[in-house]
């Protein structure tokens, strides 16, 4: 029972399932298979960046660019199908390459400059903004992309990333299974493997990690490839679902990634949290999202309740930590 408590993601199991007693008492749909297929989907598109989110804030670091990094992986997907009159599995793969550049970049100067990843990702998140309407208002002419529904190689895309399937009325979206797999992936990786000791080791002391051998500038670079690559897959499901993106999408949405993590357990300060959090505190973020909406309650005060729960996670998160060093002394 100890080891259960002391685990990084207890205090956002307990609040995940008060949250869901919560509207399943004072919300008369929120238990229909149609409303739980709906928050699955909410809380899947935040969960796929949660997963890499929580692993840069456990190896001590932050990314800022990852909300619009989403919007750049589906405008340069589109705009490079579109322009080039290229199957869309083109413009996917030159999507994946400009945002795994952008994750490298990051990664590469933290490790070269030293400066606070705050810093760095609050340039390139300033620099992404700039350039998604910037770029999409030269090549398009308005803010937004063109449709591409009707160019080779759709169709595919669409059941990869933005297919549904219905099993006794609970729909379930694409994101739903890249999320899992994901959670799963990343779950392993942080767990089972000696890069999931290299990120914990960083996010706890670098300057002790470097001195006993592990590469911590590689560490990071790749933590910050893991953003791209999960805004990538984001990002594909955004522009395959609508046919088209907004150049302005995705400002504010890094704040909800760092939420989900701190909720799902992960510290501020680094080298504490699980991946496993992550996906909970993504789940709670669904249910109140959606089971505000359900209870009939007025939505402009969602974020009222999503900062009251950041607050009293960050306060357990520490307890929970205090706990476990007091178990270990």
């Amino acid at each position: 029972m100890h080891r259960l408590v002391a685990r990084p993601e207890f205090g956002a199991l307990l609040a995940a399932v008060a949250v869901f007693l919560f509207f399943a008492l004072t919300a008369d749909s929120f238990l229909r298979l149609s409303s739980l297929g709906t928050v699955l989907y909410a809380a899947s598109t935040l969960g796929i960046m949660a997963v890499p989110v929580s692993l840069l804030m456990i190896g001590g670091e932050f990314d800022l660019s990852a909300g619009v990094l989403v919007t750049t992986a589906a405008l340069t997907s589109s705009m490079v199908s579109y322009q080039l009159t290229a199957v869309t599995w083109v413009g996917a793969a030159v999507s994946l390459a400009v945002v795994l550049a952008v994750g490298g970049f990051n990664g590469w100067m933290l490790g070269r400059t030293r400066l606070p990843s705050f810093i760095i990702t609050l340039g390139t998140f300033l620099m992404l903004t700039g350039a998604n309407l910037g770029v999409t208002k030269l090549v398009s002419g308005t803010v937004s992309t063109m449709p591409i529904g009707d160019m080779e190689g759709f169709a595919s895309c669409h059941w990869l990333f933005a297919s549904e399937f219905t099993v006794g009325g609970l729909t379930v979206r694409a994101t739903v299974w890249w999320w899992l797999g994901l959670v799963a992936a990343g779950s392993w990786v942080l767990l089972r493997t000696r890069f999931g000791n290299w990120v914990f080791a960083v996010g706890g002391d670098a300057a002790a990690a470097r001195a006993v051998g592990v590469p911590v500038a590689r560490t990071r670079t790749c933590l910050y490839l893991g953003v791209g690559f999960c805004a990538w897959v984001l990002g594909q499901h955004l522009l395959f679902s609508f046919d088209t993106v907004q150049s302005g999408e995705g400002v504010g949405n890094e704040l909800i990634y760092i939420v989900a993590a701190v909720i799902g357990g992960c510290l501020i300060t680094g080298g504490y949290g699980s991946v496993a959090g992550s996906a909970l505190g993504a789940l709670i973020f669904g249910m109140v999202s959606k089971g505000i909406v359900y209870a009939q309650w007025d939505p402009d005060w969602f974020r009222f309740f999503l900062g009251g729960m950041l607050l009293l996670a960050a306060l357990l998160n520490s307890w929970v930590k205090h706990r476990a060093e007091l178990g270990r002394a």
